[in-house]
């Protein structure tokens, strides 16, 4: 028979099955030698006392043997000849849209402006050793989206939108470890998902679909209302009425594109501010209330939002034993993310914290219209530069320094390779931003004792947190609410937040496009 159960125990009792199966039974009475097998289905840390526990839902198989069967991707079928979607950018939005089309009987055509994950890497390491940004091959651009070289977390709070467990036995598929099926707060890792993301590429190649790379897209063929094409950055074109538009947030020249096409889009709200990078160590000290770690845990997350006068400021994409990346998409600004290899194993955590904007802040670029919330956050990442040298070096400053307005005298080596320039963070950001961050990090420290410490540096500024734009659609057809057969999607659009959230908004698109031509 199999029973689910519940249960909270210890760490150590987790990491030894022998351990467990006794905890099991002693607490559900049931006898030792008629377990067979645990199944663990979900798993999360509870860190709210001093004692860290483990929750755990489980599957309990009592004198019934278990049968693994390993999960399969489904059967996609050879499109070659079929019916053509052209899809505009290989991130998670664009890749799951072209895996969808094939399951469901339409050949995608995936145009990406970047390189593969392969020749992605050069250009990285020139922007971490030489201060280079390409403009279309980055930690933005290239296959995978963003989130192939920044980290992989597939947390979602974006359940209702869709199978949120479908993506992830999908990607499990693909080569993800099972795991991801059980955490919390499934990750990846930056060093596993480029081999995913790859062979998510072959499966599409192999079905019969296509794809790009260096496929830049630079305008639109529209008449009657309806699209009937894409120009490249060649000067080729390609004819087709069905368009999934999945370029990510920082796709710029996109949202200019449209704009200057009088094709509707709208401002969106928002956040802005630094990633802020704390000892490992101190973090675990802080979250587990311990002076070491216990070996049966991992590194600490953190998770803090507070109100500041009216404004809300918050942790984001929070990465335990990671890295601070540059992930400028253009030359002349400086950004910064984070991400965290699969062990989560660095000596450092950092965290996005970040400030709520609203529509009348971008009042001073209110000439741009709809796109004064890119002309916003752009001035802060080309300020950031001028700042930092007019170079990739960020503009950075001892947290404690930071709060009470001094300029640091030194500043510690941090996991940024690019290098800090130290500088007062009243240089980077508008008035209002930097008052809420230097009250906000003094909340911070009431719900994280410890937190606001000058071991911490922050680094300026986090400016990608989604998209400052919303390309509006029917909220039925999913269809731009102006051109037919164009299908804004995924992060870039503002329907997605996440990985996961935008996967599924790219298959949501993909039905929806099908749909339309059935």
């Amino acid at each position: 028979m199999q029973y689910e159960f519940t249960i909270q125990v210890l760490p150590e009792i987790v990491a030894n099955s022998d351990l467990l199966k006794k905890e099991i039974a002693r607490k559900n009475r049931i006898p030792l030698e008629e377990i067979r097998h645990i199944q663990v289905l979900k798993r999360s840390i509870d860190a709210r006392q001093r004692t860290v526990k483990i929750n755990l839902k489980i599957k309990v198989f009592v004198k019934e043997d278990f049968i693994d069967k390993p999960l399969s991707l489904p059967e996609y079928p050879e499109v070659s000849g079929s019916s053509q979607v052209i899809i505009i950018g290989a991130g998670p939005a664009g890749l799951f849209a072209a895996l969808r089309c094939i399951e469901l009987g339409y050949k995608p055509i995936v145009l990406e402006r970047g390189k593969d994950v392969q020749a992605r890497r050069r250009d990285l390491k020139a922007i971490n050793r030489d201060h280079i940004v390409n403009p279309d091959s980055n930690y933005c651009f290239g296959e995978g989206g963003a989130g192939t070289y920044s980290d992989g977390k597939l947390y979602t709070r974006s359940k209702k939108r869709g199978d949120v467990n479908r993506i992830l036995e999908l990607l499990v598929g693909f080569g993800a470890t099972d795991q991801i099926l059980v955490e919390a707060h499934p990750h990846i890792g930056t060093n596993k998902l480029p081999n995913i993301i790859a062979a998510i590429r072959q499966k599409i190649i192999e079905r019969g679909g296509e794809v790009y790379f260096d496929t830049r897209v630079t305008d639109f063929k529209i008449k009657n209302s309806q699209i009937n094409g894409v120009t490249l950055f060649n000067g080729d074109t390609i004819d087709t009425n069905k368009v999934i538009l999945a370029t990510g947030h920082s796709a710029r020249d996109i949202f200019e594109l449209l704009y200057r096409k009088k094709i509707e889009i709208e401002a969106k709200p928002f956040a802005l501010g630094v990633r802020v990078e704390h000892p490992q160590l101190l973090i675990d000290k802080i979250q587990y209330s311990c002076e070491v770690r216990s070996p049966y845990l991992p590194p600490s997350p953190y998770s803090v939002v507070k109100q500041v006068e009216g404004r809300g400021m918050y942790s984001f994409c929070m990465c335990p034993g990671g890295v601070i990346a540059p992930c400028a998409t253009s030359p002349g600004e400086v950004v910064t993310n984070g991400w965290s290899p699969s062990k989560r194993d660095q000596p450092t955590a950092n965290s996005g914290i970040v400030v709520e904007l609203k529509p009348e802040d971008f009042k001073p670029f209110e000439k741009y219209g709809p796109l004064s919330g890119v002309y916003f956050q752009k001035s802060i990442e080309q300020q950031a530069w001028r700042v930092g040298g007019e170079t990739q070096k960020v503009p950075a400053q001892r947290l404690v320094d930071m709060v009470n307005g001094k300029i640091s005298n030194d500043l510690p080596i941090t996991s940024y390779k690019p290098g800090l320039t130290t500088a007062d963070m009243k240089s980077v950001f508008p008035q209002f931003i930097h008052n809420t961050l230097q009250k906000g990090f003094k909340a911070f420290d009431k719900s994280m004792r410890g937190y606001l410490t000058n071991e911490a540096v922050v680094h300026a500024p986090e400016s990608r947190t989604s998209s400052p734009v919303r390309i509006p659609r029917d909220w039925k057809t999913l269809e731009h609410v102006q051109i037919k057969g164009l299908y804004p999607c995924g992060e870039g659009a503002g329907y997605a937040g996440g990985i996961i959230s935008a996967a599924i908004d790219g298959e949501k698109c993909a039905e929806a496009c099908i749909q339309s031509i059935k």
